[in-house]
């Protein structure tokens, strides 16, 4: 953790990682309002992109999240698994897919909402190392997004959604000083890097999942290793008994836009019946 002192002009975000089926549903709706006001935060950001059973969204998933606090719905490369989310996309600016898709791919990438703390600008993007490689690049994708974003807000939050920590880090250092956080999503697996970059850009590699703890990355622990055992292919369920819900808090500056301090989040919710 890096700390510093809070101030009348200090916004705390909530960024939860990504949401694993109904179990993980269940925790972050019930979790939301509790964390909002254990830890006093002022805006909660989810990535709800393996929601629905565990690849992709749904419309009513999308809205559950919202009414349980969620301001924005990050998503990633699961975003078009149910094929009834892309009409919502061109309805719902609030729920983002990466920005980094070509020109003419509905919905958006980006948002601002105003707040009683100022205006907030979240961002999506997806890495492209071992994932689709038909995205744009995503430095200079987000190079141009940042620039448009800081003529309305310094307070600007984003979702990485990436396979490789290289590819994280090297979005975190390429926009050190021009966002407020970089914090990656898609290995479901929390890391311990939390550091606010010399620039004053928070980073975390990846903030973990809200999913199963007795699991495989969220799925069903024996299907996993009959796969890697028999090499067939397999129906990965979402795994069942208590949730990992985890994420990350950050204090920033609303008017440098720069991060004062981040913070680990992970609790632990349900029991073995859940």
């Amino acid at each position: 953790m890096t700390d510093a002192p809070e101030t009348d002009s200090t916004i705390r975000l909530l960024f939860l990682g990504d949401v694993m089926g109904e179990p993980g549903r269940k925790a972050v709706f019930d979790l939301i309002p509790k964390l909002k006001e254990e830890l006093s935060v002022d805006f909660v950001i989810v990535n709800g992109e393996n929601s629905a059973h565990g690849r992709g969204i749904t419309p009513k998933i999308a809205i559950g999240l919202m009414r349980a606090g969620a301001a924005v719905i990050t998503t990633g490369d699961h975003i078009w698994d149910q094929k009834e989310i892309m009409p919502y996309l061109a309805d719902e600016p609030r729920l983002l897919r990466p920005i980094n898709y070509p020109e003419g791919t509905p919905g958006n990438g980006s948002i601002i909402l105003e707040t009683k703390k100022g205006k907030v600008g979240v961002i999506n993007v997806q890495g492209r190392t071992f994932m689709k490689m038909l995205l744009e690049n995503p430095l200079t994708t987000m190079k141009a997004a940042v620039e448009e974003m800081r003529k309305e807000t310094n307070v600007i939050f984003v979702d990485m959604h990436a396979e490789t920590t290289s590819e994280k880090y090297a979005l975190g250092w390429f926009l050190d000083g021009t966002v407020s956080a970089v914090v990656g999503t898609h290995t479901h697996v929390q890391t311990a890097d939390e550091r606010i970059l010399p620039g004053g850009t928070a980073f975390l590699c990846d903030a973990g999942m809200c999913g199963p703890l007795n699991s495989c990355i969220g799925m069903d622990v024996d299907a996993a290793i009959d796969r890697l055992l028999t090499h067939l292919p397999s129906r990965h369920n979402v795994a069942r008994g208590p949730v990992k819900v985890s994420g990350a808090v950050i204090d920033v500056d609303t008017t440098t836009g720069k991060a004062l301090k981040i913070e680990r989040v992970m609790r632990i919710w349900g029991d073995d019946s859940t």
